[in-house]
């Protein structure tokens, strides 16, 4: 007898899309777990056309990844949300229930929960987050989950910082805002330190901040690797983590969510790195 396969979608929605690794992580995902007749895209969509494009799936769609800009348009659309979505004010993931609705999450905390976790994070840790940015919202909620005892955003714009209070207040998380101007100091006296600017504007900072060598530095940024203050980081006997160890773990968490079943983390990990590995020989 012929075993019918059903398909199942899934995809990572943004714009631009066209880097993104997700479909790569994915892909190998479904492999390893033997689930045949799935399959996983990447769809260019502004946070504008995420309310129809959603409203225009069809039932095979399972669950949808979403990046930048269209997190806080996830948000507005789902049908419900985990209460960590909410808090943070923004979704990575949309998963379809049987009833046709949707689900939203927010995997990239608990993907960044797990990633400072294994790099040694333990409770009452002081942090610092460079950056006050959809990402640094959720490094706040990550900090309340693993009760660190307070957290310092330091961020170019003071208003940035601001707009984050009311994130702080619902999560019960003790913020204080640090000038920019003192962002080495910042650095160098916090157990954990999380980077959420973009590429090359922490650089500068290389050249003033005195590290903590028992201290944790997370940088969101993967690309490309290490960072000029991941390597100072590095060279000072930090413990060090990248985007990419926080683009695996909230892929697994999304895997999880559409499909149901145990991620198989070891194969996704490997496809990434092959993946990321290619990307860099190309480019030099």
């Amino acid at each position: 007898m012929t075993r019918t396969v059903v398909a199942r979608r899934a995809a990572v929605l943004g714009k631009p899309i066209a880097h993104s690794l997700s479909p790569v992580i994915h892909t190998a995902g479904y492999a390893a777990a033997g689930l045949a007749g799935w399959s996983y895209t990447r769809i260019e969509c502004a946070a504008a056309e995420l309310p129809a494009l959603v409203a225009g799936l069809g039932p095979e769609w399972a669950g949808l990844s979403v990046t930048m800009p269209g997190k806080e348009a996830a948000l507005a659309v789902a049908d419900a949300a985990s209460p960590v979505a909410v808090a943070v004010g923004a979704a990575n993931t949309l998963v379809r229930r049987p009833d046709g609705s949707w689900y939203a999450d927010n995997t990239d905390v608990g993907g960044m929960v797990e990633v400072l976790t294994g790099a040694g994070v333990v409770p009452g840790a002081a942090v610092t987050v460079l950056g006050a940015g959809g990402t640094a919202r959720a490094a706040l909620a990550a900090a309340a989950q693993l009760a660190c005892s307070s957290v310092t955003v330091v961020a170019r714009r003071p208003e940035a910082v601001d707009e984050l209070r009311p994130v702080a207040a619902t999560l019960d998380v003790a913020l204080t805002a640090g000038a920019w101007a003192d962002a080495s100091q910042h650095l160098g006296t916090a157990d954990v330190v999380v980077s959420t600017v973009p590429k090359g504007v922490a650089d500068p900072l290389v050249d003033t901040v005195t590290w903590r060598p028992d201290g944790v530095f997370f940088d969101a940024l993967y690309d490309p690797w290490p960072t000029p203050l991941a390597a100072s980081a590095l060279g000072a006997g930090l413990r060090v983590v990248s985007g990419l160890d926080l683009l695996l773990a909230q892929a697994v968490g999304q895997f999880e969510q559409f499909t149901g079943v145990a991620a198989p983390v070891e194969a996704m990990r490997e496809a990434l790195v092959a993946a990321r590995r290619a990307t860099s020989l190309a480019d030099g």
